[in-house]
Order: C-alpha cells, then structure tokens, then sequence
C-alpha cells in the first residue's frame, strides 16, 4: 500500500548528487516485492534486494553492505520525503566528526483523534528533545524512519547489532562510544504514518519501549560516565526517569489525584495542583509548536490527550517493564499499514 509512494517521493528529491535507492524484502508475503522489482525495471537508480524473513536488523545488515556510497540515508517503507530532505540529512556531513544526522519525523495521517494525539507528541517531545540534545551532542536515537549515516562511522561502531529491537538507539550510543558527533536537521521533513487505532499504537509503544529498555540495559556502563558528558549525566538519565520511571508510576499518581479529589472534593489545594500541571503542558506544547512553527489552534489536544492517550502509553511502558523484568524475548512483529499519509498530505496541500 505504501512502498511505491515513498519510492516516488525518494526519487523526486533535489539532491543534487549521485542516487541509489536500496530497498530490502524482508521476504513479504504480499506483493511488496513484485512492485518494487517493477519500478526498478523504469527506473535503474532503484535496486532490489530479496532476503528469507529474518527480521529488520538483519534486514539493515543486508542493505549496507549492498550500498555504493560513503553516506547512507534511512527510511521506512511507510515514510514519505519532501524534495530536500536527502540534501538536508547530508548537509552536516561536511564535518567529518559527524558520525549520523536525525531528520524530522512528522506525522502525515491526521484522520483521527489517537493519530493527532501522536502528531502532538512527535512536535512536543521527540523533534523537541533532539534540538535541545544537539546542542549538547547527546541525542540518543537516530531514528530509522529519516536519518543518515557515513558508512564508515556504523563500520567503526561495530555495525548494526541484532541484540535488540531499537537497533537504532543501539547504533546511536555505539557511535557515542567511537566519539562521532550526531547532528540534528530540523529541515529534513520526513512525514510518517502513525497508528490509528489504540490497539495498533500499544502494539507500536510496546516494541519501542522493549527496545529502549534493552538499549538503556546494554549501554548502562555510560550513565554518569564522565568521559560521555552530557550523554551519560543529562540524555540517558532523562530517558530513564521520563521514559521508564515517571511513566511507571504515573497511573498510580493519577489514581491517588482522582481517590483525593472524589474523597475531600472541596481541597482547593488539588485543583490548584491540577490546573498548575495542565497549564505547564499547555506552555510546552505551545513553546514547542512556536520553535516548530506548527499551528498553535493544535495544543487543545493537550487536554484530552492527558485522558486519553496516556493511559494507553503509559501501559505500553509497564507492560515493557514486565516483560523484561521476566526475561521474555519479544519479536518485531508488523504493524498494518493504510497508506493514508499520501492522501492526507494531498488534501491538506503540503509538500509531498
């Protein structure tokens, strides 16, 4: 449904430079293959390879070694490109320092409510975090659905490793390891497409967060390891405590908040805690959407996202937590696709 739009967009970029396109089979059962096997008959930049289902990773690790260039970009098979976002990705490579660059995910499917929550999450946390962490070169995760990387770089850090699910946040801390910078490109829009429904989105969250905590386990030696700077005493620590700790206890937290407000319904010192908590989410969301320059009319959703939304994330997270206090091994699995970014950029009028 979505591989032939975001070979197009990859195809329309302006970069001005040589281009090869290298698309991986994870052995698909469903046609994706054939399409692409299709378009690379029109178009010689395009290349396929096919491989046995052995998981993204291993996916990755087939793909670098089939590239012919020192800068290798990244992107989903769901995610769409605007014309200069290759050459915004490969812009601060002019620094040899730098080791991969992050790009900026949005979201493309704004049909539903559970899909602007994400949208507002992507703008408010994730873009914002990465500008703050370039600042200070302690950005955690280059994310597989727009990044780059010089070649060399992921060949000093040891290549893509099969021990977790977050195979990029495992890459990014490597690279940290080796003393490669890793830049932010706030210019190098990428638009995704976020689940729509809470069952697909806990399924999402919860590989995420699996993935993130293996990442954090594995690389632990860096927390508040002098020699890695604000990665080991500002990012990682804050991964751990916002990521993993807040979001744990934060539905006990509100269950304790709504027991007190039903037991002395009359202590105004709880409602003043309430509205003080919603307001302070209120300035984030428009001081991130301001440095975004995004609509501000959006940051409402900021009132019943704190209903909605979070208790399915914050699930998500503990249902995470459990499973690796447990020791289980879980699978990438797949998420459905709907292939409702292309229709959403087209009608809202943005670049595709």
């Amino acid at each position: 449904k979505v591989i032939r739009q975001t070979l197009k967009t990859v195809l329309a970029t302006h970069y001005p430079g040589a281009l090869e396109v290298v698309v991986v089979d994870d052995g698909s059962q469903d046609g994706t293959g054939d399409i692409v096997a299709a378009m690379a008959l029109e178009d010689p930049r395009i290349r396929l390879i096919r491989q046995v289902n052995l998981g993204k990773a291993r996916a990755l690790i087939q793909g670098l070694q089939g590239v012919r260039h020192g800068i290798v970009v990244s992107l989903d098979a769901d995610t769409q490109f605007q014309p200069n976002t290759i050459t915004e990705l490969v812009r601060p490579f002019a620094d040899p320092q730098v080791g991969a660059v992050s790009g900026r995910a949005r979201v493309g499917n704004l049909d539903t409510l559970f899909a602007r929550f994400q949208g507002l999450e992507y703008s408010c946390g994730f873009n914002l975090d990465r500008r703050a962490y370039d600042q200070l070169n302690c950005i955690t995760v280059v994310p597989g659905a727009v990044s780059a990387f010089r070649l060399e770089a992921i060949q000093a850090a040891g290549g893509i490793s099969t021990d977790t699910l977050a195979e990029d946040t495992d890459l990014t801390l490597n690279l940290h390891r080796m003393g490669f910078r890793i830049r932010y490109a706030p210019q190098a829009v990428a638009w995704t497409e976020a689940p729509e429904t809470p069952e697909t989105f806990v399924r999402q969250r919860f590989r995420w967060a699996f993935g993130t905590l293996q990442c954090l386990w594995k690389h632990r030696d860096m927390l508040f390891a002098l020699r890695h700077g604000a990665l080991g005493w500002f990012s990682l620590p804050n991964a751990w405590f916002f990521n993993f700790v807040l979001v744990a206890i934060g539905l006990l937290v509100d269950l304790v908040l709504l027991g007190a407000l039903l037991l002395n319904p009359t202590n105004p010192l709880l409602y003043i805690y309430f509205f003080t908590f919603i307001a302070s989410d209120m300035v984030l969301a428009a001081v991130a959407y301001w440095i975004e320059r995004e609509p501000l009319r959006q940051i409402w959703l900021i009132l019943p996202m704190r209903v909605i939304y979070r208790p399915f994330f914050n699930y998500a997270v503990v249902k995470a937590i459990l499973k690796a206090l447990k020791g289980v091994w879980v699978g990438w699995g797949k998420l459905d696709r709907t292939a409702s970014v292309a229709r959403d950029l087209a009608e809202a009028g943005r670049p595709k």
